[in-house]
Parts: structure tokens; C-alpha cells; sequence
């Protein structure tokens, strides 16, 4: 077979079967999706109240989060190589921080600055942290004491 016949073939195994495979693995088994249509989906809106009840719900609960408890999700990203409970591994120990020291590296990170030998790794994780995203994540570390 000629290089152009296995380049079309691929082309066109990809092209079509890529899209085909998406459409029969896609599901709408997952948190907060549904898949239902009619009935199903009348049911469901009468137990939530609808897309725009849980969408209020889910901006209630974010406002009466602690800023600890708001911390904890951005934390997930830290687990991989500070610990679940901050306790180190690739990273530094956090456990016993304050949550003004953590901020303030944090905000140092964010601005590029060397604070350790692995602050390479840092100035991307805390480039994409607003400040409020800081401050929650200071305090959440905090609670590791």
C-alpha cells in the first residue's frame, strides 16, 4: 500500500470512527447530569425545582461556605504532591502553617518570585489561583494543625 492510501485510510478511520465511538461511550451518568427526557425528566424537575433552583442552591451553598471549606476544593490540586492532609511528600510539609504564611508564598509564587527549588512547579499552580482562592486555601491548610 502506498504512504497517500494508508494516510487516507487513517484520515478517514479517524474522521468517522472517532466521532461515532464518542457518541456510543458518551453518558450522562455523572454528578449533577441527567439523561432523561418526558417524564423522566418532569420527575426530576419536580424533586430539584429545575436547572435554575439547583443552580441557585449550589450559589447559596458556596456563600455560606467557610472560607476553610471553600479552601478545600482548590486544595485538590495539592494533594498529588502535598498530601491530603498537607502532611508532604514531593512538596514541602503545610500541616502547622499559618494561613498568612501560606498566602503570603502563595502570592509570591503568583509573581514569579524563588522561594525553594521547586518553585518552578509553584508559579504555574498559583498563577491560576484568584486571591480569593489564596486566602480560602490559607485557611484550609490552617485547619491541618
Amino acid at each position: 500500500m502506498k504512504s497517500a492510501s494508508i494516510a487516507l485510510f487513517l484520515f478517514a478511520l479517524f474522521a468517522f470512527g472517532l466521532p461515532i465511538f464518542g457518541m456510543q461511550t458518551n453518558s450522562f451518568q455523572q454528578p449533577g447530569v441527567h439523561g432523561c427526557i418526558d417524564e423522566c425528566y418532569e420527575s426530576w424537575r419536580a424533586q430539584t425545582g429545575g436547572i435554575l433552583a439547583v443552580a441557585q442552591a449550589q450559589a447559596a451553598a458556596r456563600a455560606e461556605a467557610s472560607p476553610a471549606e471553600l479552601g478545600e476544593a482548590s486544595y485538590a490540586g495539592c494533594i498529588a504532591c502535598h498530601g491530603a492532609a498537607g502532611e508532604g511528600g514531593i512538596g514541602p510539609r503545610l500541616a502547622g502553617q499559618s494561613a498568612a504564611e501560606i498566602v503570603d508564598k502563595l502570592l509570591r509564587y503568583k509573581k514569579g518570585e524563588t522561594i525553594g527549588s521547586q518553585s518552578n512547579l509553584m508559579w504555574a499552580q498559583a498563577g491560576q489561583l484568584s486571591d480569593a482562592d489564596i486566602d480560602n486555601l490559607g485557611a484550609f491548610v490552617e485547619s491541618f494543625q
